[in-house]
């Protein structure tokens, strides 16, 4: 049984970087050894629930600009697994989550530049899954709810995005991380850790400073499809916690 994660994937120049966060990624990648990874990226958007159904070597798809030629020299070639995308699609129908199939898509930055650094053999399997912002939350972990048992079979889980994420709070020269963005995660975490889904749910009232941290939900959300999909085997907990610019999390956490 592997348990579910949130994982921030941060800036696409994590791929390039070695720091205690990238560092701890590597780590996370001994301890995690699964057969298979379903990825709920920040960086696909569908209307519909969409899995991708790709074969063979994925895409790794470079979805930003303005970046040193290097990173757009990386690649990140794992391949997909139809098998496990026609898996993941069952369990969806069998929820009552309408999906689509995409024959095409590969691996964008909100998933290849963390398991680069998770997995850099890149020799496990991967099926994408697209998110909707516009979603209530109670959806979002309904999405996550029908993946509960994917853990029981060694297949991890990962929800990408960041729990404070707002471009217009990052200050580029800071190290030191501001305080609100700090009661934002506390309090998401406390009520993770504590499986306080009622209240969890309710983040954009009840969080403090949650319009802040959270200005539009799509990196965000990839936490409540990583909350569902937990079997509830192993009691959550934080497995990373920084900042970088002052407001970008790199909170994780173990589902």
């Amino acid at each position: 049984m592997i348990p579910s994660l949130f994982i921030c994937h941060g800036s696409p120049m994590l791929a390039l970087e070695d720091s205690e966060y990238t560092r701890f990624l590597a780590e996370a990648g001994k301890k995690y050894r699964p057969k298979a990874i379903v990825i709920f990226s920040a960086h696909w958007e569908e209307r519909q629930t969409t899995v991708s159904f790709a074969e063979g070597t994925l895409e790794t798809i470079y979805d930003f600009g303005g970046f040193p030629d290097e990173l757009y020299r990386l690649t990140y070639p794992a391949q997909g697994s139809p098998e496990l995308a026609e898996k993941v699609e069952e369990r969806f129908r069998l929820h009552g989550i309408p999906t689509k199939r995409d024959h095409h898509r590969g691996l964008d930055h909100g998933a290849w530049v963390i398991l680069r650094h998770m997995y850099p053999d890149s020799d496990i399997p991967v099926v994408s899954v697209s998110v909707n912002p516009y979603f209530s939350t109670e959806e979002q972990v309904r999405i996550g709810e029908a993946l509960k048992s994917l853990g029981n079979d060694d297949i991890l889980v990962i929800g990408s995005g960041a729990s404070v994420h707002n471009f217009n709070e990052i200050k580029f020269r800071q190290e030191q991380p501001e305080p609100w963005a700090m009661e934002f995660d506390s309090w998401i975490a406390d009520k993770v850790v504590n499986r306080d889904t009622e209240k969890l749910l309710q983040y954009d009232r009840l969080a403090p400073h949650a319009r802040r941290a959270v200005p539009r939900a799509e990196h965000f959300i990839p936490l409540f499809h990583a909350y569902g999909s937990s079997s509830g085997a192993e009691k959550p907990q934080v497995i990373f916690s920084g900042y970088q610019f002052g407001t970008f999390s790199h909170l994780c956490l173990q589902m």
